[in-house]
């Protein structure tokens, strides 16, 4: 499966790593998760800002489709989980410019690539939630141009 240009760069640095240097390198990842905050004055297509019963505390996503490319920038609450956080910051950069369509058609079977297979059966919720929101945010999104457009999206 081909995953965009930027995802499949970072699921080859990860790929072969041995569990113990994939998890440094997603403690990494986590330290980086404050770069893709909103910043003061950006304007986005759609927010979403709620706490799920699988998450330790509130997530925020928010999606910018400029041009057809999809930009995502997060706030975590001060609870959510370091994975949650690499999570976070490795699909907003991994998934940077690319369409909603193609988010929401991308198959998660990348992860345990990153993660590894045991953080996958430990902490399974936490590895596939971040993907989940920005999934649901690019169908909103859809739904909603798909609409305002009278249904030809």
């Amino acid at each position: 499966m081909a995953y965009p240009e930027k995802l499949q760069q970072i699921v080859s640095l990860f790929e072969h790593l041995p569990e113990e240097e994939k998890r440094e390198s997603l403690v990494s990842y986590s330290l980086t998760a404050k770069n893709y905050e909103p910043k003061d004055g950006e304007k986005f297509d759609l927010e979403d800002v709620r706490k799920d019963e699988e998450c330790a505390d509130t997530v925020g996503v928010f999606l910018r489709v400029d041009g057809g490319k999809s930009h995502f920038r997060m706030t975590l609450g001060p609870q959510v989980q370091t994975l949650t956080k690499a999570m976070a910051a490795i699909l907003c950069k991994g998934l940077d410019g690319v369409t909603p369509k193609a988010i929401m058609e991308l198959e998660s079977d990348f992860v345990p690539k990153i993660v590894g297979a045991q953080l996958v059966r430990v902490r399974s919720q936490t590895t596939y939630y971040i993907l989940s929101r920005m999934k649901g945010i690019c169908k909103v999104w859809s739904d909603r141009q798909r609409a305002a457009s009278g249904g030809s999206i």
